[in-house]
């Protein structure tokens, strides 16, 4: 479907809802095609190839709204769908919060980000990628078994239109590959894996590179040691770091602020974290991995500081959250078809600091360095922290023995204040964080 196509339908399904009784109303397309192989021990596994296109519909009549989807684009079935929401909506209770984004809120320009690749790979490309990416694990010494490697790639639109005149539309594309594989024997087997993503083909870490490091993370895992419970400091890895920004995403969204609900409710404009901290979201990354030129209302978005020198800024909002609290949007809406628009950070980051990884650690006499998290132990209202996780002893210093079958514990508000970021960020997900050190955490294990 073209953009034109596209804001077709959009508008006249709006002016449908209007002449059926509706206040307001706004519709979404989104439309997209990924493919997909997995290989495994040098065979060709699965091939996969599919295709969606989805509609959403919100109405509102007076205080009161609905919401319809539909995968049928036929005409027929589109037409009945503006009269059903509207008579939806007057059956539904009222919200007082429900609503369309504010006109002077509206994104009136669309930055260009650079989230669409023309290079779509062919079935034969996808599969030389997961060979490759497999290939290259299992030759690592001492890797004896895969659970498969696999590639893919995928291709999305969105368009938006309201009632208040708003259109907007972009596309993106993703390419990924990653491996598992397992090192050692019997009983004594190690699991690891990496992968990669990218918008862009050129961008995306080589098969070869993505391949030799899960099979040296299985390797480097073999013959773990339990660890004796005791109060020491954590180191997290990039690979798990980012967990901790993803905590703080949770507890400052709009929506668990107006409901009371996180342990960070009164702390805006606060010390949260060291004054050597900061965390940023952008939505206006180029070629990043969740950027994108408005957001989910058609608000405007703009790269913001969270956390500024240790500093609480704001709360993620979406309009809803936003009139519970009495402020304004800050552009984070996010949604699907089939409900509500709801806040979501973007591009996530926890700033680099100004220590190496290896300077961070320097003067642990003993500690955890933590490669892997199990598990979801968290407590968004009280903030308490317990996780499985395997990784490093560290001793004088020094990664000095692989740990497995222990839980990390602590309180996201200690841990929060007690946190110093290295230098070594590197953006390869959604959310991203340097290396980061954690004083005070508790090791439950043997």
């Amino acid at each position: 479907m073209t953009r034109a196509n596209r804001h077709e339908v959009l508008e006249n399904l709006i002016k449908a809802a209007k002449s059926a009784g509706a206040d307001a109303a706004d519709a979404l397309v989104v439309e997209s095609i990924s493919s997909s192989v997995s290989y495994r021990l040098g065979k060709l596994e699965d091939v996969e190839r599919a295709e969606s296109y989805d509609l959403g519909l919100r109405v509102f009549v007076g205080q009161k709204v609905a919401f319809v989807s539909s995968t049928d684009f036929a005409r027929d079935a589109l037409s009945q769908l503006p009269g059903r929401a509207v008579a939806m909506a007057r059956l539904a209770p009222e919200d007082k919060y429900a609503g369309l984004a504010p006109r002077d809120r509206l994104a009136t320009s669309f930055p260009s980000l650079d989230l669409e690749d023309a290079l779509e790979p062919s079935a034969d490309a996808l599969v030389e990628l997961a060979r490759s990416v497999e290939g290259a694990a299992m030759a690592v010494k001492g890797v004896t078994n895969s659970e498969g490697g696999g590639a893919s790639f995928g291709r999305s639109s969105i368009a938006l239109a309201t009632s208040e005149g708003f259109f907007g539309s972009y596309s993106g594309t993703s390419h990924g590959i990653g491996v598992a594989v397992l090192a050692g024997a019997g009983t004594g087997m190690e699991r690891d894996y990496d992968q990669a993503s990218a918008r862009h083909r050129a961008d995306l870490l080589s098969p070869e590179s993505v391949g030799m490091s899960a099979g040296e993370r299985a390797v480097g895992r073999l013959n773990p040691r339990k660890a004796k419970s005791q109060a020491v400091t954590i180191v997290y890895d990039p690979r798990v770091s980012g967990g901790l920004v993803g905590h703080l995403a949770g507890a400052i969204s709009g929506t668990s602020i107006a409901r009371g609900v996180s342990f960070l409710k009164d702390m805006l404009d606060k010390e949260v974290f060291s004054r050597s901290i900061n965390i940023v979201d952008d939505p206006h990354r180029i070629r990043g991995l969740r950027s994108k030129p408005f957001d989910g209302e058609g608000v405007a978005n703009q790269k913001r500081g969270l956390i500024e020198n240790g500093v609480l800024r704001t709360w993620l909002l979406d309009c809803a959250s936003a009139k519970q609290l009495g402020l304004a949007t800050t552009g984070h809406a996010a949604r699907g078809t089939g409900g509500p628009p709801a806040p979501s950070p973007t591009n996530l980051y926890m700033e680099a600091g100004s220590a190496t990884p290896d300077a961070l650690m320097s003067d642990i006499k003993q500690g955890f360095y933590v490669t892997e998290l199990i598990g979801m132990g968290v407590n968004g209202v009280t903030g308490d922290y317990s996780r499985g996780a395997a990784g490093f002893w560290i001793e004088n210093g020094k990664l000095a023995y692989p740990v497995s079958e222990v839980t990390i514990a602590g309180n996201l508000k200690d841990m929060f204040r007690n946190a110093t970021a290295a230098s070594d960020l590197v953006f390869r997900y959604g959310t991203n964080a340097p290396t980061v050190r954690v004083e005070g955490m508790t090791v439950a294990g043997a």
